[in-house]
């Protein structure tokens, strides 16, 4: 009669291992989808039978633990940025203003990955921290413009409307620049490179469909922020009795 050749134990309960290796040429699969191809035959089989359970170890495993920690890192990112921000600009609320940008060039990074027909990957939200800190020079450009022509007393509105024009040509010729500059990576067939090529589409696409999105959305988020500053400025007045000051337009 056929035997096991060892009984493998796990906190003393008896353990099999199915082992499966993917194949590396098929720069297409995503592991997560065969998991979860997966997932309903094996719980159909532990249905059947009581007593059994199961769990996905392995690679599968190891990518849960590194987007948790993928996550912890996004946080502090994210808090360093801000502070970086708040320091120069001596304000708690224009660093919301730049960083405005980030979940946006995020939708730029999942378009890009469904354009060129690649899954999202551990090293894709990899990509996604890379470019946080790369987007938010665009608008930080943007910000210390109409910051700089305000200084000089040039009303609000006008301020803003003349930073887009001003900034458009460096914000452009610096996002291109980073998106061709990454290209080779993005294309690149070799079986060694594939591991980088998802950071390479995040950054990219990140970078490039963020920058379109900043000549619009950084003058409309100055202007509602300047617009929030007012209003609560004349409910504190008329709270308090003082006199409104007069806020430039």
């Amino acid at each position: 009669t056929d035997s096991y050749p060892s009984i493998r134990r796990s906190d003393l309960a008896r353990t099999l291992y199915v082992l499966a290796d993917a194949d590396k040429d098929n720069t297409a699969l995503d592991l997560e989808k065969v998991r979860g191809d997966l997932e309903p035959k094996v719980a159909k089989l532990t249905a059947q039978h009581p007593g059994m359970s199961y769990s996905f170890v392995g690679e599968g495993r190891e990518r849960k633990e590194s987007m948790d920690a993928l996550r912890i890192g996004s946080i502090i990112v994210l808090l360093g940025i801000f502070a970086m921000l708040a320091i120069p600009f001596k304000s708690y609320t224009q660093p919301l203003i730049v960083m405005a940008i980030i979940p946006f060039s995020i939708m730029g990074a999942l378009l890009g990955h469904m354009i060129m027909d690649i899954p999202f990957s551990i090293m894709s939200a990899f990509g996604l921290l890379a470019m946080a800190g790369v987007v938010v020079n665009d608008s930080l450009v943007m910000v210390h413009y109409i910051n700089l022509k305000r200084d000089e007393g040039m009303p609000l509105t006008q301020a803003v409307s003349r930073a887009g024009g001003a900034r458009f040509r460096p914000i452009l010729l610096t996002s291109l620049t980073t998106f061709g500059g990454i290209l080779p990576t993005m294309f690149e067939k070799s079986t060694q490179a594939q591991f980088v090529v998802p950071m390479g589409i995040s950054l990219a696409w990140g970078v490039l469909f963020a920058t379109f999105i900043t000549l619009i959305l950084v003058p409309i988020c100055y202007l509602i922020l300047e617009d929030i500053k007012s209003g609560l400025n004349r409910y504190w007045n008329w709270q308090t009795g003082r006199k409104p000051q007069p806020v430039a337009a």
